[in-house]
């Protein structure tokens, strides 16, 4: 494993300075289609990602600031351009009765600079070594020099219960009653007394937060699942619950303050998550009331702290096209790369310094089974570029 490392290093530094000696020669496929996402969706993940980056850096320097990928540094000014431009675009063609130029590939190669991602595979390689997860290995293992992973996500809509009663014995908890009325600053200066960042996952699942196990409750719990269901909840995030009425949303408020492991399974992590209500998907943000509200097909979750929140990405890859061909005979001329538009509107603990990979927001799903059914055509591997808009005289 050492001898390999050390292989992959040696190559590493050539494949960072061709693509920043390249960047401004490329250009799109004159066949590519922009596909594979809507203009009234992008818009809308645009317009709410940029209102949290004028909060400005000192509301949190983490996420607002301009990025950067294979040693290229962005503007946060630009990225914000970008963000307007993006639904500039969008209503224009929408007052004009005209299809959105945001699925012209000539209008995009005119107006956005757009720069190749060279995945930095150290991370990759480093989780390889510590894993046990096989499968986990062979994805890894097998990220292109040129191409990222994309990985996806969905929101779960889980099969819940508003009391306990078996099998839903595990529960989704509010943030603990210490902590209610104190903002994260607060709460971090206090962190050795309160309850939050006492207990493991698996001590909150043992009871630890329960009345039996205290003099009183420690806190609300919001939701009961299965252990299963737990696991997969605390992964994706978000919990969506259908009653006979309505859909109702519960999204990850604050952790217990235990890093994500990416070298363990789901079911052997430390971290839990306290959750609250909110309106609908929500992605990236400090706290449930400021958090980006986010739309599947157009928004991924990725390393914020180092790309920075906002960019709006190109992800490139073949899909099959509709042809007359008799059912079992495959015509590779019917392939076409698509180039689909994304925002990077969300996070995840897999992403910390990692510059190998994305995850897009798939939709809702109860599990496996429906989520790969309406996947399943989706790459695991694909070509991707930030995009950021050109000045103004050099657009045209």
């Amino acid at each position: 494993m050492l001898q390999f490392t050390n292989m992959w290093f040696t190559k590493r530094p050539f494949l960072i300075l061709f693509s920043m000696c390249c960047l401004s020669a490329l250009s799109l496929d004159a066949d590519a289609q922009m596909d594979d996402f809507k203009g009234s969706e992008l818009c809308l993940v645009a317009d709410n990602t940029l209102a949290y980056l004028n909060k400005g850096a000192i509301y949190d320097k983490k996420a607002i600031h301009g990025g950067q990928l294979n040693g290229h540094v962005f503007s946060l000014e630009r990225v914000k351009k970008t963000l307007k431009f993006i639904c500039q675009t969008y209503r224009q063609d929408v007052r004009a009765g005209r299809l959105s130029r945001l699925h012209d590939a000539q209008f995009i190669q005119q107006n956005f600079e757009i720069i190749p991602w060279i995945p930095n595979l150290a991370k990759a390689q480093n989780v390889i070594a510590q894993t046990q997860n096989e499968a986990k290995k062979n994805l890894l293992s097998r990220i292109p020099e040129d191409k990222i992973l994309l990985t996806k996500y969905y929101t779960k809509l889980v099969d819940a219960r508003f009391t306990k009663k078996s099998p839903y014995l595990h529960a989704l908890y509010e943030l603990p009653f210490d902590e209610q009325h104190l903002s994260m600053e607060q709460a971090e200066q206090q962190k050795d007394t309160l309850t939050r960042f006492t207990y493991t996952r698996q001590a909150v699942m043992n009871g630890a937060l329960d009345a039996a196990s205290n003099n009183k409750p420690l806190a609300k719990p919001i939701l009961y699942l299965t252990e299963k269901g737990l696991h997969d909840t605390l992964l994706q995030g978000t919990a969506v619950v259908q009653t006979a009425n309505q859909t109702r949303y519960f999204n990850v408020h604050r952790n217990n303050g235990i890093a994500y492991d990416y070298a363990l399974n789901k079911d052997e992590q430390a971290r839990y998550w306290y959750f609250k209500e909110v309106p609908g998907v929500m992605g990236y943000g400090l706290e449930p009331e400021t958090k980006v509200q986010i739309v599947p097909q157009v928004s991924v979750a990725g390393n914020v702290a180092g790309l920075g929140l906002g960019k709006l990405i190109m992800l490139s890859y073949p899909k099959k096209q509709k042809n007359n061909k008799p059912a079992g005979i495959h015509d590779k001329s019917r392939l076409k790369t698509v180039n689909r538009l994304v925002i990077l509107a969300d996070e995840g603990g897999a992403f910390d310094d990692n510059y190998f990979q994305l995850d897009l927001l798939v939709g809702s799903y109860h599990g496996w089974a429906d989520y790969h059914a309406a996947n399943k055509h989706l790459p695991d591997f694909v070509q991707a570029s930030i995009l950021l808009l050109k000045e103004a005289g050099s657009r045209q």
